[in-house]
């Protein structure tokens, strides 16, 4: 089976850990302060805090900015659930809005008619590997008073006019979990210019303490371990390769997919894509169903997934927050969209029989 995804680990992952078990020094220490440092410098800002998930960097951030019972978030439907529910676990209300058609990314107008005097803040995620359309949501920011916040957890290395994303926002908020484009084990970070808020967040992962058993705050334990940012830097020295290798797999769907009613991903002018997922959609044109061509291609060994089979706005734990039928596009986009493998484990001949495979549907 070609699977949908793998962690692209090797030799350099299991030295760094093995160095590490080896100093005694296992939990947060002076691994996790140089990966912080040397992703900040990779993302183009000031300060980098490591954290235990991407759900943590979202969560950690937004109580760093304030953000609290009574307020509002507007958050994109189309989207892992954990960006809506870093919202509620602050006591905030995430207001789900529609995504674009042609990018499934957050829609600029359908932020505009959910603004509200309870709007404090908007996260835009940059799905799939794809940037959202950054401006025109910053403008929105700039003229509302509101604070952006980017979910990167997807798009590590994306860049949005030159610019590598997690630097747009007052925060940008990364996940490593196994299967994204870089891994460390499982972990997250926290980007952002603003030495302050930097500081804030730093004291809400370790418990609220401003020095050593003085807790000023009330905090959480989201602290990352030298472990995981051994990992973490190995990865962040391989990331550029590996995301040239999804961009080359993903270019060859793009170009040798030619099965009737299939639409291959766009990347928007001014970005570039870094293809955490190659996601396809399967129109009405197509011999076969979104699933049942997934069915088909998993008894031609051949690994795919949703993502999302269920928009948040539809989900069970926001029932009845009164915009059930407020997302169409996310709705379609749920029903239609599937990811191909496009990871750095898989080669051109391994491309080459997904895209003759799909070819074939008759």
């Amino acid at each position: 089976m070609i699977p949908i995804a793998r962690p692209f680990v090797g030799e350099e992952e299991i030295a760094a850990v093995a160095e590490v078990m080896q100093s005694g020094m296992l939990a947060q220490g002076e691994v996790v302060t140089k990966f912080e440092e040397e992703f900040a410098a990779y993302c183009g800002v000031g300060h980098g805090v490591a954290v235990n998930s991407g759900t943590a960097a979202l969560h950690a951030s937004l109580l760093a900015l304030g953000i609290g019972p009574g307020d509002e978030v507007i958050v994109p439907s189309f989207t892992f659930i954990a960006t809506a529910t870093s919202v509620s676990m602050c006591g905030a209300r995430p207001v789900m809005v529609d995504v674009e058609k042609s990018t499934y990314t957050i829609d600029p107008e359908a932020v505009r008619s959910q603004l509200c005097p309870e709007t404090k803040a908007i996260i835009g995620v940059h799905l799939y590997g794809q940037p959202f359309d950054i401006d025109p949501v910053h403008e929105i920011c700039e003229e509302k008073d509101l604070m952006l916040i980017e979910d990167c957890a997807q798009a590590h290395g994306a860049t949005y006019h030159g610019k590598k994303v997690g630097g747009f926002g007052s925060v940008g908020c990364f996940s490593f979990y196994p299967t994204k484009n870089m891994t460390s084990g499982e972990g997250g970070m926290v980007t952002t210019d603003d030495e302050e808020l930097a500081s804030h967040i730093r004291r809400i992962i370790n418990h609220g303490q401003s020095d050593k058993y003085l807790h000023t705050e009330l905090g959480y334990n989201f602290r990352m371990t030298n472990l995981s940012a051994a990992i973490g830097r190995v990865q962040l020295n391989k990331l550029d390769r590996m995301n040239a290798e999804r961009q080359a797999n993903a270019d060859y769907y793009t170009t040798n997919l030619k099965t009737p009613g299939i639409t291959p991903p766009i990347t928007r002018a001014g970005g570039t894509h870094v293809y955490h997922q190659y996601v396809i959609d399967v129109g009405e044109e197509c011999p076969l169903s979104r699933d049942g061509l997934m069915a088909y291609l998993r008894e031609k060994g051949i690994g795919s997934a949703v993502h999302y089979p269920m928009p948040v706005h539809r989900q069970p734990l926001y029932a009845g927050d009164g915009n059930r039928d407020s997302c169409p596009v996310s709705d379609r986009a749920s029903q239609h969209v599937l990811s191909l493998p496009v990871h750095p484990g898989i080669g051109r001949e391994e491309c080459a029989y997904i895209a003759g495979i799909i070819n074939g549907v008759r």
